[in-house]
């Protein structure tokens, strides 16, 4: 690996911009990639986004959309190329920063809390614009969850210092609390929060516990034998919090219930709604088979076969799919029912057991007539096109 020779000013972290020299522009296969002589950005890894912002030219600004190391070089990417011996001033987006660094302390909270409290190792962090996740190696009770947010979040508000500290990898085994990478070798850099978590981490994070504002757990996601965290920190946690307030003050409203009446008002509705499609399930019953007689009664005979053609403007697919199951009972029914569902016209294609012709064979036909797509097999299929305006 070819050691880089831009210096990594955003190991100080509050620091926004910086004085710098342009020492490569290299193509990409989108736009450029501007290295440094010195840097404020930070580059993506170890699970953490990376910074963005701005080079400040004497007469033009650049945008810099994402910085990414490759091969010990740090990448500046911009849509256009700026000239080696060039003097920028290098500025981050500092929401943008602020937002990463709460974010990644946050894990490491959250991190720590699932270790102590739950015997629960994190395998596997990523950062997005939407969602942070973390990883456990085992599954964890919504009460286990809860702990652990409260934790997390009585950490913030003792505003714990954190400092990030270069040592060799054995001095790093001993000072980390939940995890060690033994592969590790040479100085390693150790994020320590006092009183809290300690481990190897290449990221950038707040000064102070008290920076990262809120930590909140949306959704702890079981998989097999382990368990998938979704949380948010600081800023996006609150936005996150508010839009889900307003969305449940707004159902709150439309049902006429109390706050404390949510789950149950919600049962009760489920409650209603399966009683509705029970009674509707029996009323499709009984019109089909009120209708599959009168239908067969009245279809096409060709070559002793039933030639069943319906079109419906305002069934069911369930009450689409029980009426051609209904009407193929009799062995020398061919049926082709359609009807209308959301802007789209679905048909379903079935035969008894009598009828020669591949359901196959007729809706590759009907697809083609239609432009429209589905399939099946010899015995049924469906498809569906755009109703055209």
């Amino acid at each position: 690996m070819t050691e880089s020779k831009t210096i990594r000013l955003y190991e100080q972290v509050m620091l926004r911009s910086c004085k710098t020299v342009v020492t490569a522009c290299v193509e990409l296969k989108k736009g450029f990639g501007v290295e440094l002589s010195q840097t404020v950005f930070y580059p993506e890894g170890g699970g953490q986004l990376s910074d963005t912002g701005k080079l400040i030219l004497a007469d033009k600004t650049v945008s810099v959309t994402h910085v990414r190391e490759k091969d010990g070089h740090i990448y500046h990417e911009t849509a256009e190329p700026i000239a080696v011996g060039t003097e920028v001033t290098a500025e981050i987006d500092w929401q943008m920063r602020l937002d990463h660094m709460q974010q990644h302390c946050g894990e490491h909270l959250l991190s720590y809390g699932f270790w102590k409290l739950c015997q629960a190792d994190n395998v596997g962090f990523h950062m997005t614009e939407e969602m942070v996740t973390i990883d456990l190696n085992r599954e964890v009770s919504a009460a286990e969850v809860q702990q652990v947010e409260t934790l997390a979040n009585a950490q913030i508000q003792e505003n714990l210092p954190i400092k990030t500290t270069w040592m060799d990898a054995e001095q790093a085994a001993v000072c980390a609390t939940r995890k060690f990478n033994d592969k590790l070798t040479g100085p390693v850099r150790v994020v320590s929060i006092e009183g809290s978590d300690a481990c190897t981490c290449c990221g950038t994070h707040p000064p102070m516990t008290g920076m990262v504002g809120l930590v909140k757990i949306f959704k702890a996601e079981k998989h097999k034998e382990s368990t998938r965290i979704y949380f948010l920190c600081g800023r996006r946690a609150m936005e996150k919090v508010q839009t889900c307030w307003q969305e449940l003050t707004s159902a709150v409203q439309l049902l006429s219930l109390k706050d404390e009446e949510i789950k149950s008002g919600v049962e009760r509705l489920q409650a209603e709604n399966k009683e509705l499609r029970d009674k509707l399930a029996l009323a499709e019953e009984r019109w089909v088979n009120e209708i599959a007689p009168q239908l067969l009664a009245k279809a096409k005979l060709k070559d002793d076969i039933k030639i069943v053609e319906v079109h419906f403007e305002d069934i069911s697919a369930d009450a689409a799919k029980k009426l051609t199951q209904k009407l193929v009972e009799e062995p020398q029914a061919q049926v082709t029912v359609f009807y209308k569902q959301k802007n789209r016209l679905n048909y379903i294609l079935a035969r008894g057991a009598a009828v020669p012709v591949s359901c196959r064979e007729r809706i590759a036909v009907l697809n083609k007539e239609l432009n429209g797509h589905g399939g099946g097999n010899d015995n049924m299929a469906q498809g569906s096109s755009a109703i055209s305006d």
